[in-house]
Order: C-alpha cells, then sequence, then structure tokens
C-alpha cells in the first residue's frame, strides 16, 4: 500500500487507493497519503492552497466526498495510532494547508497535546512546526520535555514566522517562550527583537510580574535589541508607574537593564527611597531585594558616576553572592576550573593563589593571585593580609572603587589578578558572546581595580594533559 500511495500520479488516484482498500491501510499510511496529496497538489497550476481557500484545485479536494472519509477515518482512529503517525499526521496536514478549525486538525491537535509528556524530541519537534496558534505553542513550550531539551534548529524556524503572529499571542504564551530562550542561551536576534517588539506594543497592559520575564532574555544573552532607543524609555516610564506593586520585579527589571549598561535614573530615585526600602524589607523576600539592591547601588558607584540620586543605606548592603553560583556547582564536574586548579598548583604553588575568593560586591573569582611588577606571582604570605582582598561592604568603609585604588596606590609594586575560567554555560549558545551577568562581573572587577585573564572553554578543550595545562 505505501508503494501504491508512492506512486500515485493524481490525488484521485491517491484517495482510491486509501479510502477503497480499508482493510490494507494501517495508521503509518494516513501520513504518508496527506504528504503525497500535498506534493501532487504544489504541481498543479492554479493558485495555492491556504487555509480555507476553496478556489482552485487545492480547494476542490477539500471538498471531495473521499477527502472527508480519509479525514474521519484519521479522526476515528487517530486515539489508537502509535506516537509517529500522529506526528507525522499533523506535520502533513499543516504542509497541506488544512484550516486550523478543521475537525482533523483540532483532533490531531488535542491527540498531540495529550502525549506531549511521552514524546520523544524529534516529535516534539515535529509538532511544534506544524502548530503555530496560541493555544498549540503554549502547551508546547509548557511540556517539560520540550523546556528540558534544545531545540536550537525550531527557534531558527520559529523566528521567521513569529514575528508575523506575535499580535495574536498572549502575555502568557510569549513569557513561556522568553524563558525557554533564556535557559537555553539560545542567542537568535530576530526571536528577541520579537519579544522585544511585542513588549513595545503591549508593556503598558502588562504587569510587573510579566515584564520582568520579557526583558529577562535580553540580559541573559548580552543582546541589546534594536528597539532599544524605543523600549527603554517605555520601560522606565512603566516601572515609575508600577514600582511599588510589585517590588521584586522591578529591582530583577532594573538588574537586566543594568546588565545591558543602560541606567533609569528616575527609577532608581524611587527604588533607593526610604519608603521604598521600608516596603520590601518587611516582606518574605527582604534578603534577596537586599542582595539585588547590593548589587545594584554598587553598579551605580562604578558605572554610573554622574548619579546624584538617593543611594542605598549602607546598614543594608550585603554581599550579592557568598559561594560560587548555583549553575557552577550544578556543573562543576564539566567545568575546567580542576584542571586549571592543578595546573597551577603545580605551576606557581598552593601558597601563591586563592580560589573561590568572594569579592565585593559579591562576585566569586575562580582564582586570585597578587603580581608584581615583573610579572612575578607573589606567595600570599609577603603579600600583607589587608592586602589580599578588599574590605566587605559596611556602614563605615569606603566606596568599593576608592577601597581598591587606595590599596593599588599604597602597594605600587602589587598588582591584583583574577583568573578566570569561563566554560560553556558562561556563553551564550554557539557563541563568543558571555552572558549578561557575567559580562557586569567582568566590567565591575576591571573597574574595581583587577587584571582579569580569561581562560575560554574553547582553548581549554584544546589541551591535552597537564603539562600543555
Amino acid at each position: 500500500m505505501k508503494r501504491l500511495i508512492e506512486r500515485s500520479r493524481s490525488v484521485g488516484e491517491v484517495l482510491r487507493w486509501v479510502t477503497q482498500n480499508p482493510g490494507k491501510v494501517s495508521a503509518s499510511h494516513y501520513p504518508i497519503a496527506l504528504h503525497k496529496l500535498g506534493q501532487l497538489l504544489q504541481q498543479q497550476p492554479g493558485p495555492p492552497m491556504g487555509a480555507g481557500d476553496s478556489r482552485g484545485p487545492a480547494g476542490q479536494v477539500l471538498e471531495q466526498p473521499e477527502f472527508h472519509v480519509l479525514c474521519q477515518a484519521i479522526v476515528s482512529g487517530c486515539a489508537k495510532f502509535d506516537n509517529f503517525s500522529i506526528v507525522n499526521c499533523l506535520y502533513a496536514a499543516a504542509a497541506l494547508g488544512l484550516p486550523g478549525e478543521s475537525p482533523l486538525v483540532r483532533v490531531l491537535e488535542d491527540e498531540s497535546r495529550s502525549r506531549l509528556g511521552r514524546f520523544n524530541q524529534k516529535d516534539v519537534s515535529m509538532v511544534f512546526s506544524s502548530e503555530a496558534n496560541n493555544k498549540a505553542l503554549e502547551a508546547i513550550f509548557s511540556s517539560q520535555l520540550f523546556y528540558e531539551n534544545r531545540q536550537e534548529r525550531f527557534i531558527r524556524s520559529m523566528a521567521e514566522w513569529l514575528p508575523r503572529k506575535a499580535e495574536n499571542l498572549t502575555p502568557y504564551t510569549m513569557a513561556l517562550i522568553a524563558k525557554y530562550v533564556a535557559r537555553h542561551r539560545l542567542r537568535e536576534p530576530r526571536l528577541l527583537d520579537t519579544i522585544a517588539n511585542f513588549l513595545l506594543k503591549r508593556g503598558e497592559q502588562l504587569d510587573s510580574k510579566v515584564i520582568q520575564k520579557l526583558v529577562f532574555p535580553f540580559s541573559r544573552m548580552n543582546y541589546r535589541p534594536s528597539n532599544h532607543s524605543e523600549l527603554f524609555p517605555k520601560l522606565e516610564a512603566i516601572l515609575e508607574q508600577k514600582a511599588g506593586s510589585s517590588p521584586l520585579a522591578t529591582v530583577n527589571i532594573l538588574m537586566s537593564m543594568f546588565q545591558l549598561s543602560h541606567f533609569p535614573q528616575t527609577v532608581l530615585h524611587q527604588v533607593f527611597s526610604p519608603g521604598f526600602i521600608t516596603n520590601v524589607m518587611s516582606s518574605p523576600y527582604a534578603l534577596i531585594v537586599r542582595r539585588y539592591l547590593s548589587l545594584l547601588d554598587a553598579a551605580v558607584e562604578l558605572e554610573f558616576r554622574e548619579y546624584s540620586g538617593p543611594r542605598l543605606d549602607p546598614r543594608y548592603r550585603v554581599l550579592m553572592f557568598e559561594h560560587a553560583l548555583t549553575a557552577d556547582e550544578a556543573n562543576r564536574k564539566y567545568s575546567y576550573k580542576g584542571l586549571v586548579a592543578e595546573a597551577l598548583r603545580q605551576l606557581v604553588g598552593e601558597e601563591c593563589y586563592r580560589q573561590d575568593e568572594v569579592l565585593p560586591p559579591g562576585y566569586c573569582t575562580d582564582f586570585l593571585l597578587w603580581i608584581n611588577r615583573s610579572g612575578t606571582v607573589l606567595p600570599l604570605s609577603r603579600v600583607p593580609a589587608a592586602s589580599r582582598a578588599p574590605p566587605a561592604p559596611s556602614p563605615v568603609t569606603m566606596s568599593l572603587r576608592s577601597s581598591v585604588l587606595a590599596l593599588t596606590s599604597d602597594l605600587q609594586d602589587f598588582a591584583p589578578v583574577v583568573l578566570s575560567v569561563n566554560d560553556k554555560w558562561h556563553y551564550c549558545q554557539n557563541s563568543d558572546i558571555l552572558v549578561g551577568s557575567r559580562a557586569m562581573r567582568d566590567r565591575h572587577l576591571r573597574l574595581l581595580g583587577y587584571c582579569l585573564v580569561q581562560l575560554p572553554y574553547t582553548e581549554l578543550e584544546k589541551v591535552s594533559g597537564i603539562e600543555e595545562a
């Protein structure tokens, strides 16, 4: 039957083979028949087939009794089809141009959604490329299987058609897409620009919690959207009105903007105001907000020197991070840091460096070393204890930048060096661009007076053995 369908030379011939021999037709034959119909229709003259288009040869096929028999056979039997047949029928129906409201497409979509948890990656990808409506996208991006696996090819494909459909998507669906893109560090400019345009058009209608989800991919991928000159002022105006309604979301949005080197002054006035601080300090998420506000305050000190508004009260300052990031801990077995540590131990000795040192305002560094003017790495015993790391923020310390510059000016013969192991997850996917948080960390460490030595994984993976390391 498969060969008979594939060798058919006309639409009528395909329909006859399938509808007149029901006993010889299995589930796997239906997607083959739909695919063949699509191929034959492409070869016929007349207007191309579109959803609901009843003109020309394509539209006439939809009206043929045999085609309705074929569709009814799929509808009545699809619950018993295997996953492969379900997915391929849906894919073929989409390629054929069947309207989304047709019984066949509705039943196939419902059956696909009910099986998403049991689909393999290829099945999910094919469903994803077949369904393009809001309900379908929501179901797919809500699928844990899809969420946990990177689908780069289909994200690139989606970037081509999503701009045309974005207006019909709900904020919830767009937020799911943004979450997926951020999780897998997929720096796809067309897709990110589509999210940015959605934000620009719909921003006033969205609450701060949704906005933070839509903004996060930009900072995560260290990407300024093409409409940033319009979008960022728009976001500032929205935050001015909604800053107090969701303080944690407000601080998260600010952090995303800071990572992209954009500093909204009027919003900072609100966020560092006594009223805002009092409000957040009495909330359940007081500690995390204090951490973010401390980092924002440090960023203002280092990168926004012209700011003259209120600042974070010193008694509320804490380290942003007190230890390695969760991602770094989770991926420790895939990191090159162990290799570098052993090589460094053999090269300069354990007494000449510190590992996993946390530096104010709370950046965990891989290795911290001190060198003299001739480039020699110094044993820590030869560096005054008070000079081995800058002081932690407290009510009585000087500013971060001033304290480090004071150290290096008092000790002209010493210079602090941060050796940074940049593993694969520190970069956007298939890119040499560091994620936004890592890029901001590097900017701040340099502004604090540290010399940065970058060790990218692309270089480390070429190393063979400890001697080369």
